[in-house]
């Protein structure tokens, strides 16, 4: 065994700094001036060759592969001071301060408070197993949120977190570990100093995260991170707050993509279709006609790995064609509906594959650890397979030849990358090309399904370069942000599922992942009831993937308007979503931009508020809209926390106005969805109800505003479709509310995409009185005081008694304006 218990010396080397100790060298770098790399090497290799690090303080072996993503930057020149006892690097934003004897590292934020401390004397482990710990202190309530995918509450206090991408089919979202990503970060709060740090371990070994579930009476309290080999590299992540700590983190590891238009609409999927026996393609044709004639929108429809059935047996790469008889004449026909498929693949290839010999001879398998000159074999759908290897140059060139020939070149800018976790390869010393250094599938399995969706996206971009790619993707390791919307893999149908399946989504919006969602009504099990299933199309329509797929297991296939009675109330929860179409694309910009969640939980906006620190089932839905949706079977009420700092308008009752910080309940039906309005919101719909996100524009703009000081609002828009915003062409917005007893709302556009808006309505909450007057660009705007007049005019302002709101329309100006909605006080009677 070997530990870390004090420091021996240090040089500088390359901008960094290199420690030595009694058993490990260790690399200090800041890569900025909030981020510090802390590398612990017992191997002294210190070698640079991540998959993952999309901003870099150094020279990787990997910067070739990711030649125009991977930023280079300087290493942040801290000033470094030592006496006898002490090292300490600061540089303005936080100081690290190293103890030599015994040898201990602490964060401090820039006023002094500690942000993250190792443990003195034991910071840095090698066990006699080969396995490296980092050892770290922690207060007894100290909050800790993120480890990627995990069930249960979103805070994990003292929970062991296991870091294992595993095919988890059917889990109990509140009790089962581990699930389908990889991803060793988490943020821990303190809820003294209400400040947060981030932890990054950048290592891909199968690890775990013990936090404060054991004590010990020679150490303080202490959480600890362990992992089956590699060195303990670990990115210490300052800023504060959270909102600082996960745009921090994505810039790291990679900012998340900004999908197109109809990955954020309603995917169709069912694996129901897919598996007739013939004639499947018409089937999914015909669901899409049906889902138009009842009146829902699509943007898109999940296929199944059915279409590849041969012999009753998943071929990657091969059409069974009594299903799919013309599979382009049937992808044309598909993507002429703006319903486009994402059909499903999937890295490993069972023996009888008729292409394996094919794909053998190319050599792109993961390799048997006894025989490396033949590939390893694993349980797969339906027998033995092998693993493609996406670490090896010609394994990525040949995945993406057969993936454009058989999918992408079909008619499909879009792919589903599933089951890659590598689950079933059961050696973990089954060896990978590693880029031509050799691995093994234990060193960099997680990395494989992030590597696949990396290559899936340069494929569609390689074949056409307007095209914007929509990888989907079951599993993940950190880094899977940059390229692929995700979801909580294969759900059970209940109602725990509904309820833990938030913690599981808002958590990884924690971990730099954006862009997740469930399985709505359950994937795993029976078909759900008709009340569960219009709660979750209720959740679900708030999850950045909203898709209804089910595998059930009582012959039934769940889809929108399989119980008649409801059919009304789903189909009015999932217009809603496309209403909101403008909002949740610029939340999609804006995640794209800083890593800021869509699904947030509520700790992200309100970190000072202790009593959200621990709140699991209430979100906000963007920035300024909380959701707390209807969770249990039967419910008449639904009580709901307000946190503190603003007033919150009931977006159900006319806007009623509570302050924050308290709790209240309110009633609810089936047809209710609990959403508040946050103050100093702009929230942005269309009054034109868009059927498909892709196909149709928002021509009628409808602003709900809830002035409160100086806010600044973002409104972004472009295709949706094409790579054209990287050029400029966009439209984004800034939209400056002042309040005061004068309104005034700042519209500044920028960017050349043309506008598709034709009106504006704005809906201002103004609960103490009516407004004197109005004005855009300094012209008075006419005053109605006929509810059916202000309707049947094209311009004016109506204040509605009922709500207590001021509404305004007008023609969109095409340019920049001014809109300002005066309440100063008229004396009538001096008049």
């Amino acid at each position: 065994m070997e530990i870390c218990s004090r420091f021996t010396g240090m040089e500088r080397k390359d901008g960094a700094f290199l420690l030595h100790t009694d058993n490990a060298d260790i690399k200090v770098c800041f890569v900025t001036d909030e981020i510090v790399r802390v590398r612990a090497s017992f191997d002294h290799e210190l070698a640079e060759e991540s998959y993952v690090l999309m901003t870099t303080a150094w020279e990787d072996r990997m910067d070739e592969l990711f030649k125009g993503e991977r930023t280079r930057v300087e290493p942040f020149a801290a000033q470094v001071t030592e006496d006898d006892s002490t090292l300490t690097f600061a540089t303005g934003k936080v100081t690290l301060v190293v103890d030599k004897d015994p040898i201990n590292f602490k964060l401090l934020a820039a006023d002094g408070s500690e942000l993250y401390s190792t443990l003195p004397g034991n910071p840095f482990v090698k066990d006699a197993n080969n396995r490296v710990v980092a050892y770290s202190r922690m207060k007894e309530d100290d909050c800790f949120y993120g480890f990627g995918e995990k069930t249960g509450l979103l805070d994990k206090n003292k929970t062991f977190q296991r870091e294992r991408a595993t095919d988890a089919m059917g889990y109990d979202a509140e009790k089962l570990d581990t699930l389908y990503k990889h991803i060793p970060f988490y943020i821990r709060l303190d809820r003294d100093t209400h400040k947060a740090v981030g932890v990054f371990y950048h290592n891909f070994y199968e690890s775990v995260f013990n936090m404060g579930c054991e004590k010990s009476n020679y150490w303080p309290r202490y959480t600890y991170f362990q992992a089956d080999g590699g060195d303990l590299d670990c990115f210490l992540i300052g800023g504060d707050t959270i909102a600082r700590i996960v745009d921090n983190y994505t810039l790291l590891t990679g900012r998340p993509a900004l999908l197109p238009k109809r990955a954020l609409g309603y995917q169709g999927s069912s694996m129901y279709y897919p598996e007739l026996e013939k004639d499947s393609d018409d089937a999914v044709l015909g669901f899409i006609d049906t889902i138009k004639e009842e009146g829902f929108p699509i943007d898109g429809f999940h296929l199944s790995s059915g279409y590849t059935s041969q012999n009753n047996k998943r071929c990657v790469f091969t059409w069974n064609t009594t299903r799919f008889k013309d599979p382009s004449g049937y992808f044309h026909a598909m993507n002429e509906k703006h319903a486009q498929n994402v059909p499903n693949v999937k890295p490993g290839v069972l023996l009888c594959n008729p292409r394996f010999d094919e794909f053998n001879a190319d050599d792109v398998f993961v390799k048997d650890s006894k025989n490396p000159g033949t590939y390893g074999v694993g349980k797969w759908w339906g027998g033995d397979g092998a693993f493609w290897d996406f670490t090896k140059p010609e394994g990525r060139a040949a995945w993406k030849k057969y993936l454009t020939e058989s999918i992408i070149a079909v008619g499909t800018d879009s792919v589903w990358n599933d089951n890659c976790e590598y689950d079933s390869l059961m050696d973990k010393d089954c060896t990978c090309d590693f880029d031509g250094k050799g691995g093994t599938i234990g060193q960099l399995k997680p990395l494989m399904s992030t590597l696949m969706c990396k290559v899936g996206a340069d494929a569609v971009v390689e074949h056409n370069a307007k095209a914007r790619p929509y990888m989907v993707c079951r599993s993940g390791s950190a880094g899977i942000q940059r390229y692929a919307q995700t979801w909580c893999g294969d759900n059970y149908t209940s109602w725990k599922s509904l309820k833990y399946n938030i913690p599981i989504i808002t958590g990884m919006g924690l971990s730099g992942q954006p862009n997740e969602g469930a399985d709505i009504g359950g994937f795993a099990g029976p078909a759900p009831t008709e009340e569960l299933f219009v709660r979750w199309v209720q959740n679900g329509i708030f999850q950045a993937r909203f898709s209804i797929h089910s595998a059930s297991n009582d012959n039934t296939v769940t889809e929108p308007w399989m119980f008649r009675e409801s059919a009304d109330t789903i189909r009015d929860a999932i217009l809603l979503r496309y209403r909101f179409t403008p909002y949740l694309y610029s939340a999609e910009y804006e995640a794209s931009r800083t890593g800021a969640p869509i699904m947030r939980a509520l700790v992200y906006d309100f970190q000072n508020d202790p009593k959200v620190w621990e709140e699991s089932f209430e979100f906000l839905f963007g920035r300024d809209i909380l959701v707390a949706n209807v969770l249990e079977e039967g419910a008449k009420t639904r009580t709901v926390y307000l946190p503190a700092g603003c007033k919150w308008y009931d977006w159900n009752d006319k806007f009623r106005c509570y302050e924050g910080g308290q709790t209240i309940e309110v009633p609810v039906t089936m047809a209710t969805i609990p959403m508040f309005v946050r103050e100093g919101a702009v929230i942005a719909m269309a009054d034109n109800q868009l059927m498909t996100m892709e196909g149709d524009h928002t021509t009628a703009l409808h602003l709900i505003v809830a002035p409160k000081g100086t806010t600044t609002t973002t409104l972004y828009d472009d295709d949706g479709i094409t790579n054209d915003f990287k050029s400029g062409v966009y439209r984004k917005t800034t939209i400056t509310t002042t309040a005061g007893e004068r309104v005034t709302m700042r519209f500044a556009s920028e960017g050349s995409y043309e506008d598709t808006v034709e009106t504006v309505k704005v809906e201002m909450i103004a609960k103490e009185k009516s407004p004197f007057w109005v004005t855009l660009d300094g012209r008075k705007i006419e005053h109605f005081l006929n509810r059916r007049k202000f309707d049947a005019t094209a311009e004016g302002w109506y204040y509605s008694q009922s709500k207590k709101a001021v509404e305004v329309k007008y023609a969109n100006p095409a340019k920049d304006h001014e809109l300002t909605v005066s309440f100063e006080q008229f004396d009538l009677i001096g008049m």
